[in-house]
């Protein structure tokens, strides 16, 4: 049975609170993006933060809005089975939305992925992170702190702290991105090691291409204007050897062809003996999240990719 949000409206709302390629198409130029991409945004952040909880499938639970740190913004809702997997392995979603709103609860992060993936005994954890005006930087620390939370608390969902796979859409694709490109540093801050990460259409893989190009304005909101830090912000800048495995999902619909650097993003990896697959989707920025966990060949491929690192999530999706 899918999750269902209780009203309409606000699931339409949802489905366009984490869309920065839609921002492209309702502005001419960057310039004349402001004041009406401001405007924009606040009605959507303002729907979002009305939002109610979805209905589950049955046999599926929820601990809602658990902290994980002392902001009331870092908080994380875990879905499971009521019968998980043995040790079973967790996704760790991070929502999307301009760095600057989106909701852990939001149907298009949540419903379709718990239906499908919970059922078959998966721990999927959606969290909450602080938004803009809080710089990138400490965003992405949210993020790890989150991350290292759940690996110390996941015994007492059933989950394993060893089996986890990073998944992130737009904004919050970018800081998974950043995680999973240099390890080591998560590691320095407590972080064990992951099985690897699904990234759900980043156009941000390559920030300093990005930013020397025609942008929209919310880019240099969010990342600024010092070539330094677009380069520590950067995820092909970050790379290193070693990194653990991405599944890189980009839209070939959009606009601002997000396929190309994610096809620099792979070379690199591939330079370095990495393992990083490509998976283009004639799909909006928006579909790509909203459909992963319905029946077709998108879904299949994903959870290809997420079957081959590791045995327990192979069987999971026989």
């Amino acid at each position: 049975m899918p999750l269902r949000l209780s009203s309409p409206v606000r699931a339409g709302a949802f489905r366009c609170a984490c869309v920065l390629v839609a921002l492209s198409m309702v502005v001419a130029t960057v310039a004349a993006a402001g004041p009406l991409r401001d405007r924009l945004l606040q009605r959507r952040a303002e729907t979002a933060s009305r939002s109610t909880a979805p209905e589950l499938p049955p046999g599926v639970r929820v601990l809602r809005d658990v902290a994980y740190g002392s902001d009331a913004k870092q908080k994380l809702d875990v879905y499971r089975s009521d019968r998980p997997l043995e040790r079973a392995p967790i996704v760790l979603m991070v929502h999307g939305g301009a760095w600057r709103m989106g909701d852990k609860a939001a149907s298009p992060v949540v419903e379709n992925k718990v239906s499908r993936w919970a059922p078959r005994g998966i721990v999927l954890v959606s969290i909450d992170y602080r938004l803009l005006p809080t710089p990138v930087e400490d965003q992405l620390a949210d993020v790890l702190q989150a991350l290292v939370f759940v690996q110390r608390h996941a015994a007492e969902w059933g989950g394993d702290a060893g089996k986890i796979v990073l998944m992130g859409h737009s904004a919050g694709a970018h800081l998974i991105d950043l995680l999973d490109a240099s390890p080591a540093k998560a590691r320095q801050a407590g972080a064990l090691p992951w099985l690897g990460a699904v990234s759900l259409d980043s156009a941000v893989l390559d920030v300093p291409a990005l930013m020397r190009e025609r942008h929209l304005a919310l880019y240099d909101e969010a990342l600024g204007n010092d070539p330094a830090r677009w380069r520590a912000l950067s995820p092909l800048d970050q790379l290193v050897a070693g990194a653990p495995p991405l599944l890189a999902v980009c839209s070939s619909k959009r606009r601002d062809r997000p396929c190309d650097p994610t096809q620099r993003f792979a070379a690199r990896a591939a330079a370095l003996g990495n393992r990083v697959e490509v998976l283009p989707q004639a799909l909006s920025h928006e579909q790509i999240n909203e459909r992963l966990g319905t029946p077709g060949a998108y879904n299949t491929a994903v959870e290809t990719f997420m079957a081959s690192l590791d045995p327990t999530l192979a069987r999971a999706f026989r």
